[in-house]
């Protein structure tokens, strides 16, 4: 099990400085992994990624989350076509990184939609997912769809659904990707969907209800973490958290950040880590007796 770090923890900017004091700063925080945000994988910089995660000795995985410009649950071709070269370039830079992880609202775009999903646009969805994932699998990538919030997404909302989706698409690197910020919102408890989705769980994200300091919401972490070490996960296990003191300003309006709960990263991403370690340490005594 790799613990890690949100890049946009330490930086709302991805050029060449931007990759290189993320991964710094995720290193000095205590983290293995670190998550970069392929907000546009077409432009970054794979290069000095790559000279800095060997120089921190640090692991990687990237997500993302598509736009209304490269919607893959859209009826319209040519938006879904979009979707599908981004999604495509994303996949061949996390191979070029050397990481074996992708994630994120992948199947939709990440925005609060007025409609239910149409049965035209969630085919769409599934097609390319599907390619998506098979040309991961020939870069040894697994490919995780992360759950999230109403007002995030009109698809993928509680883990079952998320299986319901993986049934029909069925491709043996694709999986699901459990976030605790947004299962505080949708599922009926912190347990259940980690033990329904335990065949497939490939990514989980440690965020809190109010997206600050870990413990000071309202999210049941401590059967989150009893189910993880019921069914074995050992996939990453990646702290996410915004603020608009770090995050670029269009993704702090998408994201719905109205207010600062943190300004020191460092203070955050060190106690983030140990809460995670510890909360990991602790389920492991009650595995053994």
């Amino acid at each position: 099990m790799k613990i890690g770090c949100h890049g946009l923890v330490w930086t709302g900017r991805f050029d060449a400085e931007g990759i290189r004091y993320s991964v710094q700063k995720t290193h000095e925080a205590g983290f293995d992994l670190i998550e970069f945000p392929l907000m546009d994988p077409f432009s970054f910089d794979v290069a000095t990624a790559k000279s800095a995660l060997a120089e921190y000795g640090l692991s990687v995985s990237a997500s993302l989350g598509l736009s209304e410009a490269t919607d893959v649950s859209s009826e319209d071709s040519a938006v879904v076509k979009a979707g599908e070269e981004l999604l495509n370039r994303a996949v061949d830079v996390v191979a070029e990184m050397g990481g074996t992880e992708f994630c994120g609202v992948i199947y939709s775009s990440m925005k609060k939609y007025m409609e239910p999903p149409t049965a035209k646009g969630l085919e769409n969805s599934k097609a390319v997912i599907g390619r998506i994932a098979d040309r991961a699998a020939g870069l040894g990538i697994n490919v995780a769809l992360e759950v999230v919030n109403r007002y995030e997404t009109n698809v993928l909302n509680t883990g079952r659904q998320a299986l319901a989706y993986l049934q029909d698409v069925n491709r043996g690197n694709l999986g699901v990707h459990l976030d605790t910020y947004h299962m505080n919102i949708e599922e009926s408890d912190m347990f259940s969907p980690v033990l329904d989705t335990a065949d497939v769980l490939r990514y989980v994200h440690i965020g809190e209800s109010h997206r600050g300091y870990l413990g000071t919401g309202n999210v049941d972490f401590d059967n989150f973490f009893k189910a993880l070490g019921r069914i074995g996960y050992d996939g990453p296990v990646v702290f996410e958290s915004f603020s608009s003191a770090v995050v670029a300003p269009d993704l702090s309006r998408m994201l719905g950040i109205w207010r600062n709960l943190w300004a020191d990263n460092e203070e955050l991403g060190a106690h983030a880590n140990a809460f995670i370690r510890d909360k990991l340490t602790a389920i492991k005594t009650i595995e053994l007796h």
